[in-house]
C-alpha cells in the first residue's frame, strides 16, 4: 500500500492572475486553466482508484487478521482503516467530479469569449490605426 503522489515543482497556480485583459492573454489564461483542471481530474481519478484498491486490500487484511485469531482490537482497527479509505475515495470522487465540471465550464467560457471577442481582436490587430477598446461604445 504505497502512494505514487509526489510534490510538484513550481507554482501551484496554472495561470498568472494579473490585470492583462487583452484578448489573446485571456484566451491563454483560460486555456492554461482548462488544461490544469483536466490534468487535476485525471490525477484525482488515479488517486481515487488507488485509495479504493488500498481499501479493498486493507479489508482483506482485516479478514486475514480475524481468521488468524489475532486480537479483535487489531481486526477492528484495520477494518476502520478500510472504511476510512473507502470514505476518502468517495470524497475524492466528488472532488474529481467538481474539477471536471470546472474544466468543462472553463473550456465553454473560452469558446464563448472567442465567439464574442475574436472577430474584434482580428480587426483591432490588423489595423494600423488605433481602435476603441471593447465596451467603449456601451457608455
Amino acid at each position: 500500500m504505497s502512494s505514487d503522489l509526489a510534490p510538484r515543482n513550481g507554482s501551484a497556480a496554472p495561470a498568472v492572475a494579473d490585470d492583462d485583459n487583452r484578448y489573446k492573454a485571456v484566451q491563454a489564461k483560460l486555456d492554461k486553466l482548462g488544461q490544469a483542471m483536466d490534468d487535476a481530474t485525471l490525477e484525482l481519478e488515479g488517486l481515487r482508484r488507488s485509495m479504493q484498491a488500498n481499501a479493498k486490500h486493507t479489508d482483506g487484511v482485516a479478514t486475514d487478521i480475524e481468521n488468524a485469531d489475532l486480537d479483535p482490537k487489531f481486526v477492528g482497527l484495520t477494518a476502520n482503516v478500510a472504511t476510512a479509505l473507502d470514505g476518502a475515495a468517495r470524497e475524492v470522487r466528488t472532488l474529481s467530479d467538481t474539477a471536471q465540471e470546472t474544466a468543462d465550464l472553463t473550456h465553454e467560457t473560452r469558446r464563448t469569449h472567442a465567439k464574442l471577442y475574436g472577430a474584434l481582436d482580428d480587426i483591432r490587430s490588423n489595423r494600423r490605426e488605433k481602435t476603441p477598446r471593447p465596451g467603449f461604445f456601451n457608455r
